[in-house]
């Protein structure tokens, strides 16, 4: 097994990313989380599709409460604004402390402020259980 320290995110992220824009309605959002088995879309600007937020299965708990069902309400209201984000280079060990650190479940990876990747708990867990499974 490697050492931790010397894991970079390129290694643990996923690159099959979803995506919506802030003005996509929440309903239609989730039905993206649903149909895709995954638990955050990333937002990006719907023009130059550079990264502006975060939208997590966390959130709908949030929009549950206080919304009412197809209540029109736009992605932009409940996600996260310029969440923190890795580069592909980054170190695991320091993302996995700063995920610890603010209670974090996703990091988008980007480059040159567009997404490419994100890295998440699932794939740190993933790495764990079968790190030789992970592809270099």
């Amino acid at each position: 097994m490697d050492e931790i320290e010397d894991v970079f995110v390129a290694r643990l992220m996923s690159t099959d990313l979803h995506t919506v824009t802030p003005d996509t309605l929440v309903e239609d959002a989730a039905a993206v989380l649903m149909d895709n088995d995954i638990s955050s879309v990333l937002v990006v600007d719907g023009d130059d599709g550079g990264l502006v937020g975060i939208l997590t299965s966390t959130d709908f708990v949030d929009i549950v409460a206080k919304s009412r069902p197809k209540a029109e309400t736009t992605v932009e209201r409940y996600m996260t604004a310029d969440p923190i984000t890795a580069g592909a280079q980054d170190d695991v060990a320091a993302v996995a402390a700063t995920m610890l650190d603010h209670g974090f479940h996703h990091v988008p990876v980007v480059d040159g402020g567009e997404p490419i990747g994100i890295i998440t708990t699932s794939d740190f867990a993933a790495y764990v259980s079968s790190p030789e499974s992970v592809s270099a």
